[in-house]
């Protein structure tokens, strides 16, 4: 599964993906996607009360960006969660770099990792551009952190710019995004077909989201820099 901290769609699918897993008994494979948004969406920043400070999209990119946040508003609310817009487009790629250094602590460490950054960071509390904060974010999930600086600033950063690379070579656009074997689906409403297919693909495939879950956005679609 490839997620980004910063798609609200990634963070709805979060749960019910997790659901899944406990019901098989599997450890799926969670894989951080930088999406780079101003090369489709164009990018803005709020100022302190809100409000736009600087911004270049098209009315249309708004009317994207806006519909998005009301339709994974929606779904956030029926997890029990607060999403709110970001203040501007992050930078994600030192939280998910700290999400690989995560990965070699076990499938447990990466989901409470996963599980710490997300909720904060949607309620505008959490600054994942910041080393030292990340640091923290690492050390409150019990995860060692001995050395993680260093990896952030060279052998972990050159592994996620060469991983972002490959990903967008290997046709995966956004998130969320699920590969089971060769076949690969954008969008968490695909998880019932993704049920089916891991619990050996007997009889009629499901129709798209509604064994699963209450109701779906798409997925969130973007490339990201090379």
């Amino acid at each position: 599964m490839y997620v980004d901290i910063k798609s609200p769609y990634a963070f709805i699918a979060k749960d019910p993906t997790r659901a899944l897993e406990q019901s098989l008994g599997m450890a799926f494979d969670w894989r951080p996607l930088t999406l780079n948004i101003p090369s489709y969406l164009g990018s803005a920043k709020l100022d302190k009360k809100g409000k736009v400070a600087s911004a270049n999209r098209t009315p249309a990119q708004w009317g994207g960006v806006r519909y998005a946040y009301r339709d994974a508003r929606r779904y956030a609310q029926l997890q029990g969660y607060t999403l709110r817009g970001t203040e501007k487009i992050w930078d994600t790629s030192l939280v998910h770099i700290a999400m690989q250094w995560s990965k070699d602590f076990g499938h447990a460490a990466t989901a409470r990792f996963l599980d710490a950054v997300y909720e904060p960071f949607w309620r505008r509390a959490l600054d994942v551009e910041d080393l030292e904060t990340v640091t923290a974010m690492l050390r409150a999930c019990d995860i060692a952190v001995t050395g993680f600086a260093d990896y952030a600033r060279g052998p972990g950063r050159a592994l996620h710019d060469q991983q972002q690379a490959q990903i967008f070579e290997a046709g995966i656009f956004g998130v969320p995004t699920y590969i089971v074997g060769e076949n690969q689906f954008f969008g968490r409403d695909h998880l019932s077909v993704i049920e089916w297919l891991l619990t050996g693909a007997t009889g009629p495939m499901p129709d798209a989201a509604y064994d699963r879950l209450q109701g779906n956005g798409p997925g969130e679609r973007a490339r990201a820099d090379a």
